[in-house]
């Protein structure tokens, strides 16, 4: 079982993905990593006949992640149960995040032990990613199915230049890549799951 400490930022892609993959090529960005994921959300039985009345916020903060990520780079494979902590202000903007994970051997076994427990599946979210670095900035740029192109970029805490949220919005503006950036906080499975509370 790990923990992660981390922060980042996501935000809406005004164009294709091919179009921003070449923006990124040009500015100097390489491909550094590609992987695809599969994440299925369980959440307690206890908030079935409360859904219509909750936020998609409230609704996940109790959310437990079982994630399939396989990895074209590396050539694996990872399967792993993830509790997400988040702390928000008051605009809705993430101020810091911590991970739970621990790792697993089945995804099906795994959402077998949660409904046993008395969790159910509430969503899937499937995505592909493709990683584009240059020095220690990575950029991921993802591909909802389904759903809205994003990027994302965490913090890295040994780099001054990207060891904190303003630096990172700061770095983005200045690469002047077409996303949105009215949005800095673009909270995606909250999009996901507002398409299913909603109707």
């Amino acid at each position: 079982m790990g923990i992660k400490q981390e922060n980042e930022i996501t935000m809406k892609v005004n164009c294709g993905i091919s179009e921003l993959c070449r923006i990124l090529e040009d500015k100097g960005f390489t491909v550094v990593d590609r992987f695809t994921m599969n994440d299925i959300f369980m959440i307690p039985n206890t908030l079935k006949s409360k859904i219509k009345e909750l936020t998609s916020r409230e609704i996940l903060k109790d959310a437990i992640l079982i994630r399939d990520m396989e990895n074209q780079f590396k050539e694996n494979r990872n399967k792993r149960i993830t509790f997400k902590k988040k702390e928000f202000n008051k605009s809705g903007d993430i101020l810091s995040q911590e991970s739970i994970n621990c790792d697993i051997f089945n995804i099906d076994e795994g959402v077998n032990l949660f409904q046993a427990i008395h969790y159910f599946k509430i969503m899937n979210i499937k995505e592909r990613d493709i990683v584009y670095g240059k020095e220690d900035f990575e950029i991921a740029i993802k591909d909802i199915e389904n759903g809205d192109n994003l990027i994302e970029v965490e913090t890295v805490s040994n780099n001054d230049n990207i060891d904190t949220i303003e630096k990172l919005k700061t770095q983005i503006i200045n690469l002047q890549i077409p996303v949105d950036t009215s949005n800095f906080f673009i909270k995606k499975a909250e999009i996901e799951l507002d398409k299913i509370i909603k109707g």
